[in-house]
């Protein structure tokens, strides 16, 4: 099991990484000096395959485990399943040093971070992350976030977990579309950061393909560490960070103009090519170095096409509306090597329309 630290905020925490973490949730919490009431955020399907061994985990450990129990899916990502979850806190008499547990997913853990982030102005949030997507992505970092008016995490805010606890064994449950919408965000972080890290995917991607323990740890560890050292140059997102959303700016206008059918990683695999052909354009990526992204992408199982159902024009209006539009102009993240990206603010709208067209796949 690995350790990595995190420092934001003011303070440090912890990112716990591998096989069987899931049996030290009490044992961090005792650490971190909690006890009595500790309440657990999860969904119908995540409480199904771990939720007891959380619950008795934390009974041995002296805690009493409240379990608020949602059913699964993007559309309790809202105001109004936020609502019901402060309803619920002040039922149980929640106060501002109960901490609250995000089991399962990304969609648990922006949720229950945003409600852990606005309930009496902020509870200890502990992340335990069980999807691929959220142990490398959406658990690091400390945004929280709801959507609202059909915009992807619109209302949010910033609010750092005291603690990060990966268990890479629960990854052989997730079907396989879903381990590979966590894939986009590993892929993703080796094309902006680290090329021995993107040789190294593309030597071992039959061995990430079969899930083979060993590497799953290795990848995961390695994605957080660099989010990690990202979040940590800037926290509140105002510059470096912005290099994060490589395959963002276009793959959550997809996101948004799919009413969410398409997962994150799915549209942000659309969004790197996307942004790997303008950037092929504007003579800033060798074809070579752009075709080494594609083709990792394609043996991940991921889309690098805009299906036939999608309006090219819903996307481009999505992606106008979204929060990483500055002063009127997209922020697009390009690449200009595998391992290396630069942050654009100036590429011509007509250039994107003409590379979303390009990348539309004809019925």
């Amino acid at each position: 099991m690995r350790t990595t630290h995190v420092w934001c905020s003011g303070s440090l925490y912890r990112m716990t990484i591998g096989a069987g973490a899931l049996g030290v949730v009490a044992k961090e919490l005792m650490r971190l000096g909690f006890s009595g009431t500790v309440v657990v955020i999860t969904d119908q399907t995540v409480d199904g395959l771990f939720g007891n061994q959380v619950r008795q985990s934390l009974l041995d450990g002296g805690f009493s485990p409240v379990l608020m129990v949602l059913p699964a899916g993007e559309e309790q990502k809202s105001l109004e399943t936020s609502a019901q979850l402060y309803g619920r806190l002040n039922e149980i008499g929640a106060e501002r040093s109960t901490p609250l547990v995000a089991l399962g997913g990304g969609v648990v853990g922006d949720l229950a971070g945003f409600v852990a982030a606005t309930y009496f102005r902020g509870l200890p949030l502990v992340h335990v992350p069980t999807t691929l997507l959220a142990q490398v992505d959406s658990s690091i970092g400390g945004k929280v976030a709801v959507n609202h008016g059909g915009l992807k995490n619109n209302i949010g805010a910033f609010h750092q977990p005291v603690s990060v606890i990966t268990d890479t064994s629960v990854l052989r449950h997730l079907p396989e579309r879903e381990f590979c919408n966590g894939l986009a965000e590993v892929i993703k972080s080796a094309m902006i950061r680290d090329e021995a890290f993107f040789h190294y995917l593309e030597s071992e991607i039959c061995r990430v393909m079969a899930r083979d323990e060993n590497v799953l740890e290795k990848i995961v560890a390695a994605t957080a560490s660099i989010k990690a050292a990202v979040v940590e140059e800037d926290e509140k997102d105002t510059g470096l960070r912005n290099i994060l959303n490589f395959g963002h700016t276009v793959g959550h206008g997809i996101e948004s103009a799919s009413a969410f059918s398409l997962s994150h990683g799915e549209a942000v695999a659309i969004g790197m090519v996307a942004a790997g052909q303008i950037a092929r354009h504007l003579g800033m990526i060798s074809p070579p170095d752009f075709e080494r992204l594609r083709a990792l992408l394609r043996r991940a199982q991921l889309p690098v096409f805009i299906p036939s159902c999608l309006d090219v024009d819903a996307v481009l209006r999505a992606m106008t509306r979204d929060k990483k539009v500055a002063k009127g102009r997209l922020r697009f993240v390009l690449p200009l090597k595998v391992g290396e990206a630069h942050i654009h603010c100036d590429v011509p709208m007509n250039l994107v329309k003409e590379t979303l067209v390009r990348s539309h796949v004809v019925a």
